[in-house]
């Protein structure tokens, strides 16, 4: 997957992008850790419940311009993409990634579109 300004996820009614201000600080304190390449990446599990072994796992990458980042959703061992959006099942799953991402948004990484369906 290639780094894009606008990213979103399948099934997602949102589409987001970095802002205009968003700092190599900001990310630190934010839970993102700097990779070898100079990258900025933040990995969550997302789970139904914290005991929960059957969950899947939120990666979002920050490109080192902080211009262009990646988001995608795969199952726990990161080897495939998973849609969250697809079963209605998922749907406490859904709320967590939505969660994560507003905290994201109210901290001043991301803003949040409403994509028109």
């Amino acid at each position: 997957m290639a780094f894009s300004t606008e990213v979103t996820t399948p099934g997602s009614m949102y589409r987001y992008r970095l802002t205009d201000t968003v700092k190599r600080f900001t990310l630190r304190d934010n839970g993102f850790t700097e990779t070898k390449a100079g990258n900025f990446q933040f990995l969550r599990p997302i789970e139904a419940t914290p005991q929960a072994k059957d969950g899947f796992m939120l990666k979002i990458t920050v490109a080192k311009d902080l211009k262009t980042l990646k988001l995608s959703i795969t199952s726990k061992n990161g080897m495939r993409a998973v849609n969250i959006f697809k079963d209605e099942k998922n749907k406490m799953i859904q709320d967590k990634f939505y969660f994560l991402l507003d905290g994201l948004v109210e901290r001043g990484v991301l803003l949040k579109e409403t994509i028109r369906r």
